[in-house]
């Protein structure tokens, strides 16, 4: 079969990206306006977005720093507590100032101290989001101090994740970042009202990118990037066609100096070459013609959203794309995604 040296799809989507603030916000966003239309933006600033009008002050602050062209929406979010006031997150949702609820167990990821400790707890705010079909994001991790950390995900599935559906069969749940076999299963389960995103990165790398031949810290993301094994059974999902599975970048910059330290922070910058990534990826899996569903067309349907009106192309060249430059800011400098393999595709400016 001729591999095509072009590509042109919907504009994509991401369901699934750390915008940050401040100046790291205005140096970041330029990246994601660039190529896709919408993103899910999520709330874990400091402090948290956990009411909507915190919500529509923070898309004001995205909005002022877009070109008065840009057609790039952003899609917010709030940071579920157990304070979360559920009248609020209804009028939110139905006024439109946000699209969806995330969910951090406390203590999970970055500045997710103020998540949720008892589940029980924020049952009345599901319920009502049951109701009014808005979905949740779920940071599908236990935090519990005995459980291995690559074995995160799988116990989060069966002890939390499995009871809380069947207590709300309508709720709208995204299982967020998928990483293991365990949750590409348990989504292959649920015939309606479940999807989960996928990031560049988990399809690109295993473990050993962190930990062999010394630790390096622009691989280290939570969660965490697992065995070979999960790898493999996530391409396969991303690359399947099911519409189950889409896009999210779970794009997470922090500068190089928070990165290297005694106590590295955990997050991917991945935006400024996804697409291009990807689409070496699903060449890889001979699946080029499924990429258009992945990042630009599942997601939209599960949110109940026209496709992007635009299109947007992909060439691949004869020669592997340069590595993003490191991006300079004030204080220091932020790390692009290397995916350790030679990558054929751009996207056409």
């Amino acid at each position: 079969m001729t591999m095509p040296s072009r590509l042109t799809i919907t504009q994509p989507d991401d369901w699934h990206v750390h915008l940050r603030s401040g100046e790291l916000l205005a140096t970041v966003l330029p990246f994601s306006a660039r190529h896709f239309g919408r993103a899910i933006v999520m709330p874990n600033l400091q402090p948290p977005i956990v009411t909507s009008a915190q919500a529509q002050a923070y898309r004001a602050e995205i909005q002022a720093l877009l070109p008065n062209d840009s057609s790039f929406t952003p899609l917010m979010t709030l940071y579920l507590t157990e304070q979360t006031n559920k009248a609020d997150v209804k009028a939110g949702f139905e006024a439109g100032m946000v699209s969806a609820v995330k969910l951090y167990p406390a203590g999970a990821t970055t500045n997710s101290d103020a998540g949720v400790r008892d589940l029980e707890k924020v049952y009345p705010v599901l319920e009502t989001m049951e109701a009014i079909g808005m979905p949740l994001l779920m940071h599908g991790e236990v935090v519990d101090p005995s459980v291995d950390i690559f074995d995160r995900e799988a116990v989060f599935i069966e002890t939390k994740l499995i009871p809380l559906r069947a207590h709300f069969p309508k709720l709208k749940i995204v299982f967020e970042h998928l990483t293991t076999q365990q949750g590409v299963d348990y989504v292959q389960s649920c015939a309606e009202n479940t999807a989960a995103t996928i990031t560049p990165h988990h399809l690109v790398i295993n473990r050993n990118a962190m930990l062999v031949g010394g630790i390096r810290p622009h691989y280290y993301c939570l969660p965490v990037a697992k065995r070979e094994s999960h790898r493999l059974a996530l391409r396969k999902a991303a690359t399947s066609g099911d519409k189950r599975f889409f896009l999210g970048t779970d794009s997470a910059p922090h500068l190089d100096h928070a990165k290297q330290s005694a106590c590295g922070c955990a997050g991917i910058f991945n935006v400024a070459n996804t697409l291009a990534v990807l689409a070496q990826v699903f060449e890889q899996e001979n699946a080029l013609d499924k990429l258009e569903g992945f990042v630009s067309l599942h997601g939209a349907a599960f949110y109940g959203l026209a496709p992007n009106p635009r299109r947007l192309t992909l060439e691949r060249s004869a020669t592997a794309q340069a590595i993003p430059e490191r991006v300079k800011l004030s204080q220091g400098e932020l790390t692009s995604f290397d995916p350790m393999m030679p990558v054929y595709w751009s996207v056409n400016a």
